[in-house]
């Protein structure tokens, strides 16, 4: 394929992700400089008598049932678990956490700040359909990165300046990998 298609697809690619990608960078930046987000956690009143079986076949269904009891308008799109205490997903929104014991089970509403919904996204933690965005722009980032790269060190004008700034790229990473 000709050289300007290649020029096109990599420009449209950057262009259409370079919102997300600045943003997803922005973000766990700030992560790294812990700047985490917070949630504002409100405890919500559970009966006495409910249970839950967390290695219940239906305990997604368990969960929803719950909800419609206590009168929570919350379509969560799955549940995850660690132990016997379980997340609606996504956590990118307001989500619950129940905690399951043998006498009891216990409930807060969680309500992310703006970082900590972005680190909830970064993290995975979002909607289907988000991820599958977060999928598209993997594969775009690379598709990117690498015609970046393979424009330049085609180009005779660009080619050793292009080939000497990935291979320190290289070498800084491998350097940072290994020696850290």
């Amino acid at each position: 394929m000709p050289r300007l298609f290649w020029i096109k697809a990599h420009l449209i690619a950057a262009s259409f992700f370079a919102p997300a990608l600045l943003i997803t960078a922005i973000s766990g930046g700030l992560y790294l400089i812990d700047i985490k987000g917070t949630v504002e956690v409100t405890a919500v009143d559970v009966p006495a008598d409910v249970r839950l079986d967390p290695k219940s076949a239906s305990l997604e269904q368990d969960v929803r049932s719950l909800f419609n009891r206590l009168g929570i308008d919350d379509e969560f799109e799955y549940l995850r678990g660690s132990g016997d205490t379980l997340y609606t997903r996504p956590t990118s929104r307001t989500y619950y956490v129940l905690t399951i014991s043998d006498s009891a089970v216990t409930m807060q509403r969680e309500v992310p700040d703006l970082q900590k919904v972005m680190i909830e996204l970064h993290k995975g933690h979002g909607p289907t359909l988000y991820k599958d965005f977060q999928k598209a722009m993997a594969v775009a980032l690379v598709f990117v990165l690498l015609s970046g790269a393979w424009l330049g060190v085609s180009s005779k004008g660009l080619r050793i300046k292009a080939a000497t700034t990935i291979g320190a790229g290289l070498l800084v990473y491998l350097g940072l990998v290994f020696l850290a």
